[in-house]
């Protein structure tokens, strides 16, 4: 564990007992139990369409607050538990990147796409010019302001999904496939990036099926059937997914990871 990791704080993320099944379907999580501690850098892996992605639209709100289903147990976030939380408060204090960073464009510029977020949560105009600015300037992409975000690279795209969410300063950011479908250049500018904001104390829970791509993490949850089976230091032996970033498996229209 990294020296930046406090231990002896309360956990950023504390998961007890989580169960969820879409409207009309079977279980896909079955009581889930993990912590993660402030500062601390985890990451999910399992084969696709054992609910690494479910677990984080529970981790976030948007399961049941969005998708609906049926949710049993607790999420708490820096110790509240948010099933009674709005949304946007959710959000200020856990962020999630999707895996396809087209899926949350909604502006037709890079830096109208960091300021979105705040302006939609009532953020005075000079602070959201601040938090704009300096999220542009964080991962070097100030050149990028004025493009539209259909004009950039995949890696990009992935800086500005990753700025537009930490445009509301969440102590959690959720990486969901931050390194799939990249080219080395992408792979590299984003990995970079992870690290930027490990150093810098961020509390990161990463979604990626390529454990070779991990070697930042402080441990790894491995998820079979939407269970959690093993909680380790060091990536799980053995684990290869045949086709990351498939379909089907999950429901609820949802990628399955």
């Amino acid at each position: 564990m990294e020296p930046g990791v406090d231990s002896s704080a309360p956990p950023a993320v504390l998961v007890d007992g989580l169960s969820y099944a879409y409207e009309d379907e079977r279980w896909i999580l079955h009581e889930v139990s993990f912590s993660i501690a402030a500062g601390e850098t985890l990451v999910l892996a399992g084969l696709s369409g054992c609910g690494k992605t479910t677990l984080c639209h529970c981790l976030t709100g948007l399961a049941p607050k969005a998708l609906g289903g049926s949710l049993h147990g607790s999420v708490r976030i820096l110790g509240e538990d948010i099933a009674p939380l709005p949304l946007p408060r959710i959000s200020s204090r856990i962020g999630f990147v999707f895996q396809d960073p087209d899926n949350q464009m909604v502006t037709t510029t890079a830096e109208d796409e960091i300021a979105f977020a705040p302006e939609n949560l009532g953020v005075e105009p000079s602070e959201i010019r601040r938090r704009v600015d300096r999220e542009l300037e964080r991962f070097g992409t100030a050149h990028l302001a004025l493009r539209s975000p259909t004009t950039l690279s995949g890696g990009e795209k992935h800086l500005l999904a990753i700025a537009a969410v930490l445009a509301l300063d969440p102590p959690v950011l959720i990486l969901d496939e931050p390194l799939a479908h990249l080219d080395e250049w992408g792979r590299s500018t984003v990995r970079e990036a992870i690290l930027e904001l490990r150093r810098n104390g961020r509390t990161l829970i990463v979604v990626e099926h390529d454990l070779t791509l991990t070697d930042f993490a402080d441990r790894y949850l491995l998820i079979e059937e939407g269970r959690v089976v093993s909680d380790t230091a060091t990536p799980p032996p053995g684990l290869v997914d045949p086709a990351p970033g498939g379909s089907g498996g999950e429901s609820g229209g949802e990628e399955a990871l």
